[in-house]
């Protein structure tokens, strides 16, 4: 029922403009609560603009301000993840920076502390961060923009992967299955990921905890395609567990109310 549900705020939001919560609550009938999951997941999706109480309809760049709404969702989280990540970065190797926005926060802790490196990366926001930054050498992919995802996709692009080699991956994705596949919404975006996991010789997933045991559409590859994940603590520990029982390397980060974070490696 929840497409419907989403449906009809949608449509309710386009006719009648900026509505609280406790109105489309009613509309629909469900509880405060679930309007404001289904505000935010309408957000990530670049259709709604969330407001003090309420959320109003995009009118234009929606699928922009998706993407921003999807890089400040658990955003302490990822910079934490990204501070772990940097530490596994090697100086004077060939690394590929992706077009999640985990990896996306990675990018500007690099930027903060740049080392000698050559980027490779899908990523227009990644360029877009680490343009003239010293020390690094930046390529961008050529292909087909997906505007969704401020990403470059396609098979020019897979092209391009086919004739490279990493030494290091940092890779982000929409969901980790139940069945621990790695997954996201877009097949020509898995396509490439799934050459990158190839193209590679150390893969590492940075990924909030949020993501596992989600869906998404298209499958990218298995966790154990990856050499290293890299997660918060709020990790589940049935989750934990199926790391440690795949002898799957893994860093739980703690991520406190501040910000700080320490590591827990496996």
């Amino acid at each position: 029922m929840q497409p419907d549900r989403l449906t009809q705020i949608r449509h309710y939001l386009y006719r009648h403009g900026a509505t609280g919560v406790n109105e489309l609550a009613q509309i629909v009938d469900s509880s405060v609560a679930t309007i404001r999951r289904d505000l935010q997941r309408l957000e990530e999706q670049g259709f709604v603009r969330r407001t003090h109480g309420g959320a109003e309809i995009v009118d234009s760049g929606g699928q922009e301000i998706g993407f921003e709404a999807r890089e400040s969702h658990c955003l302490r989280a990822k910079r934490a993840i990204a501070e772990a990540a940097y530490g596994h970065i090697r100086p004077h190797s060939s690394v590929f920076l992706d077009s999640g926005t985990t990896v996306l926060q990675l990018a500007r802790r690099l930027r903060l502390e740049p080392m000698p490196l050559n980027v490779f990366t899908n990523s227009i926001a990644i360029v877009d961060a680490l343009l003239d930054t010293p020390k690094l050498q930046i390529s961008l992919l050529a292909g087909r923009i997906r505007n969704e995802n401020r990403s470059i996709v396609g098979p020019l692009a897979e092209r391009s992967i086919e004739a490279l080699w990493f030494d290091q991956l940092f890779l982000g994705a929409s969901a980790v299955l139940p069945d621990g596949g790695i997954a996201t919404p877009d097949s020509d975006e898995a396509s490439l990921n799934a050459a990158m996991i190839r193209h590679s010789t150390m893969q590492f997933l940075l990924m909030d905890s949020s993501k596992f045991g989600q869906h998404a559409t298209f499958r990218v590859g298995k966790l154990e395609d990856v050499s290293h994940v890299v997660t918060d603590s709020g990790l589940a520990e049935d989750w934990i567990a199926r790391l440690a029982q795949g002898n799957l390397a893994h860093t739980c980060v703690p991520v406190d109310v501040d910000g700080d974070a320490g590591m827990i490696d496996a």
